[in-house]
């Protein structure tokens, strides 16, 4: 990627995102994990254990190249993406379980996706060339915290304003994670034909395997409908942005970025497809116990 793009429209893309994410965000989100737990926490469970459990047996079973299969980890451990409410919405979910796992997960983010990336280069025994400093990994998710407490205080103290800017924002957000795209495609453009051939087939499986973990887990336990939709849609469609932004500007290795580019294009049409069927699937079943507490 051109370096002007990578050291100043990358920050900002992460920024404007992350700040839409707290314009729709209030401290009472926090609370609802504390005050109706069941769902929140098995469907962080899924994302934080069984989902990077999940793409590393895909990595190891598929045989990657070892930049793409880091490149891959490095997605699952990325927090959900401010999308998946928007497909929650579209589908019947709970949208407002979705932006408290969001929120919640992009905190947890800051332990958890240094630990799995990081598991992920030793494995493949790539100390020595991809590196993931802490001083780094900390400017990440300032660059995460603080534009999110910024759309906080906004919705908290101009709310009209919070609401008008929510629609551009999200457009704005859809539009950048479509150039980080074709930035990546550009930069790897004489290998991505061969990338997509090592990497399509996992990122589909992945995204798939996502979507299914993320209803048919939280169902099995007794979750209600809407809230296992919100969970499938959480799990399933990933903060593509910043993970691109930790391979390009923490790793220093545009390659990394690959898997997280490809996964954006399919999971919008998965995710789509997929809603489809569990809305339709839902609205055949009994919904007695769909206000049950989250």
């Amino acid at each position: 990627m051109d370096s002007a793009l990578t050291t100043i429209g990358l920050p900002i893309a992460l920024g404007i995102i992350m700040f839409g994410l707290g314009l729709d965000l209030t401290v009472n989100d926090f609370k609802r994990v504390g005050k109706q737990p069941r769902a929140a926490v098995i469907a962080l469970a899924c994302q934080l254990v069984l989902l990077p459990a999940l793409c590393f047996g895909l990595v190891v079973a598929l045989d990657l190249p070892a930049l793409l299969g880091i490149g891959l980890m490095l997605l699952a451990a990325s927090p959900g993406g401010t999308t998946a409410a928007l497909f929650s919405h579209l589908y019947r979910g709970d949208v407002a379980l979705n932006i408290t796992l969001t929120a919640v997960n992009s905190l947890i983010a800051i332990v958890t996706l240094p630990l799995i990336t990081g598991f992920a280069i030793s494995w493949y025994g790539r100390q020595d060339d991809v590196h993931m400093p802490l001083g780094e990994i900390l400017n990440v998710f300032a660059l995460i915290l603080v534009p999110v407490g910024i759309g906080m205080l906004v919705k908290a103290r101009k709310p009209g304003f919070a609401e008008r800017m929510d629609k551009p924002v999200r457009i704005a957000s859809a539009l950048i994670l479509v150039v980080l795209i074709l930035g990546v495609i550009l930069a790897e453009r004489a290998n991505i034909g061969d990338y997509l051939a090592q990497i399509g087939l996992a990122a589909a499986l992945f995204c798939a395997a996502s979507l299914a973990v993320g209803y048919f887990v939280p169902k099995s336990l007794g979750v209600p409908g809407p809230q296992a939709i919100s969970s499938s849609m959480e799990i399933g469609v990933h903060n593509s942005t910043l993970a691109i932004f930790v391979a390009v500007e923490v790793l220093d290795n545009t390659e990394i970025s690959v898997p997280a580019a490809v996964y954006s294009i399919i999971m919008f049409i998965f995710a789509a497809a997929w809603g489809r069927f569990v809305s339709r699937r839902e609205s055949t079943q009994p919904q007695a116990t769909a206000t049950a507490g989250v």
